[in-house]
């Protein structure tokens, strides 16, 4: 029986597309880029700031323009990542019946840390033990390593502990983990391209997401 539920926070937890579009945008206009339609934006996500920004930016930017349009993005976004961004329905209810019920709570992200804890004080407040993005010392997931270095720091174990996600960077971050893993459908990939991903266990909505984690 899972005691503690660690989830992804763009396309799990939050719709975040519109805020992330309008700052992949915001910076590519400033450096006289083409721009990016949501879709596009969409297809780049899951591997952390600098993969988007390195996918937005025209094929063959340099690198030390990239290193400057990822700067321009992050500032820029972690200053507007609550205009369009909001909770998928049932999920702040969802989370407030699992505290109530005893599981431990947190949101591992590779999105910068900044926005993560500003988004989870804003949208789950009192309902997260931790809220982790990424930084200098952050690897992304699928990297395992921010995943196991909460448990650590909640005292959780393997076999207590699942990873819900939208994507299949999730997939694998739980399997490197060595923890179960709920993928949802309701986010960035949905559920064809997730079964066709090796998805075992896949929620429709925030109910049938609670009876998978209750049991």
């Amino acid at each position: 029986m899972y005691k503690a539920v660690l989830f992804d926070m763009d396309g799990t937890v939050l719709d975040t597309l519109g805020d992330l579009t309008d700052a992949v945008n915001h910076s590519l206009e400033k450096f006289r880029f083409p721009l990016r339609g949501a879709e596009e934006v969409k297809s780049f996500l899951g591997k952390g700031p600098a993969h988007l920004v390195g996918c937005a930016a025209p094929a063959g930017t340099d690198e030390d323009t990239l290193g400057r349009l990822l700067a321009d993005y992050q500032a820029y976004y972690d200053s507007h990542c609550q205009i369009k961004t909001a909770p998928y329905p049932g999920i702040p209810e969802l989370m407030a019946q699992l505290k109530a019920a005893g599981f431990t709570l947190a949101v591992i992200s590779n999105k910068q840390e900044p926005a993560v804890k500003a988004l989870a004080e804003r949208y789950f407040d009192g309902l997260l033990e931790l809220a982790v993005g990424t930084g200098p010392e952050v690897k992304c997931k699928p990297d395992p390593a921010a995943v196991l270095s909460a448990m650590a720091r909640l005292g959780l174990k393997k076999e207590e502990t699942v990873y819900v996600g939208d994507m299949d960077v999730d997939m694998n971050t739980a399997k490197n983990a060595g923890i179960d893993c709920i993928a949802v459908s309701w986010g960035f990939l949905g559920r064809e391209r997730l079964e066709a991903l090796g998805a075992e266990r896949i929620a429709d909505d925030s109910h049938q997401l609670l009876k998978m984690i209750v049991g």
